[in-house]
């Protein structure tokens, strides 16, 4: 009878006590990238990229093959992302317009992770420009820019605001400082929960990295994006406007240096991938390695001549599309790819639930934690993107609907068409499709927030 009463106790005070000590909160290694669109090696959408460490941390989880931006540019994308707002909530619609007027400290990403007991460090482009706001971060750096030095093999920086030169080899960038600091934290042991979020740069313009990344590239190599001629011919004037095709491309092909152009991108790129690189190889090393995860983000994609546009600020895909990749121990699986339409609205209620935060009700993105579980998961809801008032894109797993703020329409079958090359808007056997894609237009528009200096380069 003794014997049985000290099982029973032993197995209440297991249940009670052990059972019950709440599991240790997963760390974040958040990981931004700026102007990098699909071109890299694991979605396909360029074969001349070089991207094996980014590469190598889809492997290591999910990644999404369809991920969308907010705003196809950095301050609305960032803002939105940070806030859970999209942008016609707060009315931050491009890079002129500063966020921290309209958006609250109680509603930005990292207070919820202050408040929930984490250690929040930042370092580089979070937020556009590199701007935070104190008492949103324990700590927070801004590395300056190293020596930069032209390679002699330099023409000049570019053409016209397309911006791009070799550097010589001993040139370094403040991304490399960037990274010193997240590894410096990663290697170190906490004793609270931490979320590092680390904000690279490139490949963001100018395209001014060491030769040696030009070298990886060689010009007689290079390949054009897929264009079409005239491929503006049935875009509405709210397309053209953003487009602007007299501007940078026209200059672009007289100049004859439009294979330079897509090098120098791809030198940028490579050089982003060996800064993530290193961060990777330092979580690898990290003594919280098994209770971090990683999500990983660009914030928004770019042209390099495709329907005549360069740059972001555009609804197309180019533009909107960016990599998305998540590592989360306990729920996600190696080399997981989901196909589903995701947005970067997603990143805030994801990180909440994954870490155990009580998602704030402002919050306008939806989580994406089933689909990290289960990359095929059913999932229904389309990725939304805005660039200016009223304007706003709808892209489903086979659609693309553009809707412009004067009522002009673009309608693309990616699966018949997936360089958007024909308009189907005009189609009226098309016209219940566009019905149903219309439905998930975001209803809130309000006016632009009032303009300031929002530092930056307007980019």
């Amino acid at each position: 009878m003794k014997n049985y009463l000290l099982a029973a106790l032993v197995a209440l005070l297991t249940t009670s006590v052990f059972a019950q000590a709440p599991s240790p909160k997963l760390n974040v290694l958040f990981i931004g990238v700026d102007d990098l669109n699909a071109w890299v090696g694991h979605l396909g959408a360029n074969p001349q990229t070089k991207t094996p460490n980014i590469d190598r941390l889809a492997k290591m989880g999910v990644t999404f093959t369809r991920a969308y931006c907010a705003a196809p540019v950095c301050n609305p994308s960032r803002a939105a992302l940070m806030s859970g707002l999209r942008p016609g909530t707060t009315g931050v619609y491009d890079n002129g317009e500063p966020w921290q007027p309209v958006i609250s400290k109680e509603q930005t990403l990292t207070t919820q992770f202050l408040k929930a007991g984490y250690e929040v460090f930042g370092a580089g482009k979070i937020y556009h420009a590199n701007v935070h706001r104190p008492g949103e971060w324990s700590d927070y750096s801004v590395p300056i820019e190293g020596k930069q030095t032209p390679h002699p093999s330099a023409k000049n920086d570019g053409v016209g605001g397309i911006k791009f030169q070799p550097l010589t080899d001993d040139s370094h960038t403040s991304d490399e400082a960037i990274m010193d600091y997240g590894i410096k934290h990663l290697s170190q042991k906490h004793d609270k929960p931490f979320f590092l979020a680390v904000g690279v740069h490139k490949p963001h313009m100018p395209w001014n990295v060491p030769k040696k990344y030009y070298d990886r590239f060689p010009l007689e190599s290079i390949q054009l994006p897929p264009t079409q001629k005239d491929d503006l011919r049935d875009v509405p004037a709210g397309g053209i406007k953003m487009a602007k095709p007299k501007g940078d491309h026209v200059e672009m092909l007289a100049s004859g240096r439009w294979k330079e152009a897509v090098q120098g991108y791809l030198a940028a790129i490579s050089y982003c991938d060996d800064q993530v690189g290193r961060i990777l190889d330092a979580y690898d090393k990290s003594p919280e390695k098994k209770n971090t995860m990683i999500v990983f983000w660009g914030d928004h994609g770019w042209h390099l001549g495709e329907k005549e546009h360069w740059r972001k600020f555009a609804l197309w895909e180019e533009a909107t599309r960016a990599p998305f990749i998540w590592v989360v121990p306990g729920v996600t699986k190696p080399g997981g790819m989901s196909t589903r339409t995701v947005d970067f609205m997603s990143i805030y209620p994801t990180l909440c639930e994954l870490a155990a935060i009580p998602t704030p009700p402002h919050n306008e993105g939806k989580s994406i934690r089933s689909l990290l579980a289960n990359p095929k998961a059913a999932w229904d809801t389309p990725a939304i993107t805005t660039y200016g008032r009223n304007n706003h894109a709808v892209r489903t797993e086979k659609w693309r609907y553009i809707r412009y703020a004067d009522g002009g329409e673009e309608l693309y079958d990616h699966e018949k068409d997936p360089h958007e090359w024909m308009n189907l808007a005009s189609k009226p056997e098309l016209s219940s499709v566009k019905a149903e894609l219309a439905k998930w237009l975001p209803k809130i528009n309000r006016p632009e927030a009032k303009r300031g200096n929002n530092g930056g380069d307007g980019e």
